[in-house]
């Protein structure tokens, strides 16, 4: 059964997720251009690779949900989703650390493969501060128990979310022969 939201409380919620998707994308952007690098030891050059599997992770863990919830495993699939989307937020710390830390590494491939390359990590971006509204208000619609709302949400959250966490691995593998450490 779908719990109705007091209006009071649904505001709230839409201005705090509207906020979170528009202050994310943008402290990490301000994060990304501050040239002056903190020092916080050379353990920060291994986030690239930590980044790589959080990812792949969440790829698995979004497959998973999917199935779960097809089984109509609710619990199953509650869970799933919740670990996912704590991956989603480890993945952002690590991500914004290993950019504060280090500099960012510049693609070395030649040939058809620097289009390609381009096309994910541009795709990869541009869709990942899209997706941040869409898993918010997803996780949200979930934890009220307003299915019909998540599934609504969850029709444009899923395909990109999966793509984000995919092509951030594919990215990832295509660009690690060139990490100096």
């Amino acid at each position: 059964m779908e719990t109705l939201q007091p209006p009071v409380q649904e505001q709230k919620a839409n201005r705090i997720i509207n906020i979170l998707s528009i202050a994310i994308p943008v402290a990490v952007a301000v994060l990304l251009g501050i040239r002056q690098k903190v020092d916080l030891g050379s353990w920060t050059t291994y986030l690239p690779h930590i980044n790589a599997v959080i990812n792949s992770a969440t790829s698995l863990l979004l497959i998973m949900g999917l199935y779960f919830i097809r089984q109509k495993n609710i619990a199953a699939h509650r869970r799933t989703m919740l670990t996912a989307f704590t991956l989603g937020s480890l993945f952002l710390v690590s991500y914004v650390l290993y950019h504060l830390t280090n500099e960012s590494t510049p693609f070395g491939g030649q040939g058809w493969i620097r289009p390609v390359y381009y096309f994910l990590l541009v795709s990869h971006i541009v869709l990942s501060v899209v997706v941040v509204w869409f898993v918010l208000r997803a996780v949200y619609f979930a934890v009220t128990n307003q299915i019909n709302k998540h599934k609504q949400t969850v029709k444009w959250a899923y395909p990109i979310w999966l793509y984000v966490s995919t092509t951030g691995v594919i990215v990832y593998l295509l660009i690690k022969p060139y990490y100096l450490h």
